[in-house]
């Protein structure tokens, strides 16, 4: 892919870090998928089998996640590593990290339900997330997609400033995913309910 020119790599120290090289590049992964998925049928039976079928989790549509987290009805949780969520993610995502879960389910507010989107269809940390989420007893779905296909159609992608990654912030305080009216992310945040 780098010899092709779809990737852009950077080294610090001993880690290469690759992105796409353009949203055209996302758009051709993304369109190869839809090919793959609808051509194959052992695509949708792979994916059925390792967990992230459309048929293995009710999943949240982006209106709907929109609307949703406007009117603070759930938490918002971006389950990619650290350096992708800096990178980009959807307004008012929480950083929390699928090796994290664990270890911090204790910072979301039950009362609230979960919405866990990563890298898109393919991608596994979501519907990972979410099964932990549920076997914990918290009201948790997927994303339809990921963030690629969130940016791709043209709704609002935010970034954290270097140093300044959410990770160390409670998980029980998710901002509205609104936008501004000239379309980019609003700053109001609006702290969860907390269960009494």
């Amino acid at each position: 892919m780098r010899q092709a020119r779809l990737v852009e790599t950077r080294r610090e120290g001993t880690r290469v870090y690759y992105r796409a090289a353009g949203e055209e590049v996302c758009r051709f992964v993304s369109a190869l998928g839809d090919v793959g998925r609808a051509r194959l049928a052992e695509v949708d039976q792979i994916l059925r089998a390792i967990g992230a079928g459309s048929e293995s989790a009710e999943r949240v549509t982006r209106a709907e996640l929109l609307e949703r987290a406007r009117s603070g009805e759930v938490v918002v949780l971006d389950v990619r590593p650290v350096e992708e969520y800096a990178a980009g993610h959807i307004p008012g995502a929480i950083s929390l990290p699928l090796e994290h879960l664990e270890a911090r389910l204790g910072e979301l507010d039950p009362s609230l339900e979960v919405v866990a989107y990563c890298r898109g269809p393919l991608c596994l940390l979501a519907p990972e997330a979410v099964a932990t989420l549920r076997a914990r007893g918290l009201r948790a779905r997927c994303l339809e997609d990921g963030l690629p296909e969130w940016r791709q159609a043209g709704l609002p992608v935010a970034t954290e400033p270097a140093g300044r990654s959410r990770r160390d912030r409670p998980a029980t305080a998710p901002a509205r995913a609104s936008t501004r009216s000239d379309g980019g992310p609003s700053r109001s945040r609006r702290r969860a309910r907390s269960p009494r």
